[in-house]
């Protein structure tokens, strides 16, 4: 036996005392599959380490086969270094704007989405696909069903989706279209079935599950239209803003006096538009009509966090990059000046565009959610009909790391926020 022990630590050194080490600044040749390893890593039993603005946020991981296994069969850039180096990336903590966050658990993560086959795409799913991380998806009736607790779901995420239950505002261009009319029949299949008088209706109570989701402890990953579609939605449950075409009765004439903002996770005293015509939902979003190739901004910027006192804040803005290349959605950017006070707004435009926000974050609860503007950071202006982007053409993609920042935040160990 003796005899054996000898010969394994000859033969593996490494295993007891090194450390891996997966720097995430520009040397890396794939900033986002890490994330993925990182994740499977966890799911293994392997504790593993976010070092908060060191090497554009690296990981670290104690030597194991399993993980080496996963770098090399994914050709990701690493190293192994010894104890000593690890404590010195530590120490650095002391002096430095640098912070070691302990990862403990692979997250279970959720996709509230239709469970149709649709014309447009989830840059979340692209994300999650490509970095070999798994995902259950889950529909307006599963939410019903509280999937989210029999599931014990950590992070659920929607994207392109409409609260409001106006069917994503595309009546009036394309209510003709195939896909369309499958898409309205399947909600109202689900409404029926659930014995609500009309998708809006039933999408309100779906709002009212994720925030009670969120209050609870869960962790809520937005884009695109969902963002402040979820909140129209909640400031509306006791009126009607969806106008007959939809739902079979009239806008509550009397809507705006009846609006409640102390329900709504991020915006507060904002306008909703009720013209169906009107691809907009609200003056929350940077409005579509008003974007000019020429003169909207092409960047927006990541904002510095205090890596002890805000490590929440810091985990969410980690990159190689703090210049973003900008991309749309039905819902672009977030009006400053519809922010609620307690939000902490991770990214905006800087002086190119000073009053809107792209990237926020805030806590509801025991638990927390981020939005994040726009609908494909790999595409500027993503159309419906357009194929899905290969993320494997652009694997150092700055904007989706925005996307997996978020996945492995509910993975860390909690810690009270120091301020």
């Amino acid at each position: 036996m003796v005899l054996l022990i000898i010969l394994f630590a000859i033969i593996s050194p490494n295993i007891f005392c090194n450390y891996i080490l997966i720097p995430m600044d520009y040397t890396q040749t794939d900033h986002l599959k890490p994330y993925g390893i990182v994740y499977n890593s966890l799911a293994n039993g392997i504790e593993s380490y976010w070092i908060l603005n060191y090497k554009g946020g690296s990981f670290s991981i104690p030597y194991n086969r399993i993980t080496i296994e996963l770098l090399e069969k994914d050709k990701i850039l690493y190293k192994v270094i010894s104890k000593e180096t690890w404590e010195s990336i530590v120490n650095l903590t002391n002096s430095e704007n640098i912070n070691v966050i302990k990862l403990t658990k692979a997250p279970k993560i959720g996709l509230y989405r239709l469970k149709i086959d649709l014309p447009y795409d989830d840059a979340v799913e692209i994300a999650l696909k490509y970095a070999n991380i798994p995902f259950v998806e889950l529909d307006d009736e599963d939410i019903l069903e509280d999937k989210l607790k029999s599931l014990e779901i950590d992070w659920l995420h929607f994207d392109h989706e409409d609260f409001t239950g106006q069917f994503g505002k595309f009546w009036a261009n394309y209510q003709r279209e195939p896909w369309y009319v499958k898409m309205v029949n399947y909600l109202n299949s689900i409404a029926k079935r659930k014995n609500f008088n009309s998708v809006a209706q039933m999408k309100k109570e779906v709002a009212l599950k994720i925030r009670k989701y969120i209050e609870e402890g869960g962790f809520l990953f937005g884009m695109c239209a969902g963002t402040d579609t979820l909140d129209i939605a909640l400031s509306s449950i006791n009126t009607d803003i969806v106008p007959e075409i939809f739902d079979g009765t009239p806008v509550d004439p009397n809507f705006k006096e009846k609006l409640d903002f102390t329900v709504t996770l991020a915006f507060k005293n904002f306008s909703i538009i009720t013209d169906p015509y009107v691809y907009e939902y609200s003056d929350i979003d940077y409005p579509n009509y008003s974007i000019n190739n020429a003169t909207h901004p092409r960047y927006f910027y990541l904002n510095e966090f205090s890596a002890k006192y805000d490590p929440v804040s810091t985990m969410l803005v980690q990159n190689h990059s703090q210049e973003i290349r900008e991309f749309l959605g039905q819902t672009t950017a977030f009006n400053k000046s519809k922010i609620k006070e307690n939000i902490v707004i991770l990214a905006d435009y800087g002086d190119k565009l000073p009053s809107y926000a792209k990237y926020i974050r805030g806590e509801i609860g025991k638990g927390a959610f981020c939005f994040l503007g726009g609908h494909d950071p790999e595409d500027f202006a993503h159309y419906i009909g357009d194929p899905p982007t290969d993320v494997s053409l652009t694997p150092n993609s700055p904007g989706y790391r925005l996307i997996l920042n978020n996945v492995l935040f509910p993975a860390s160990e909690k810690k009270k926020k120091k301020t």
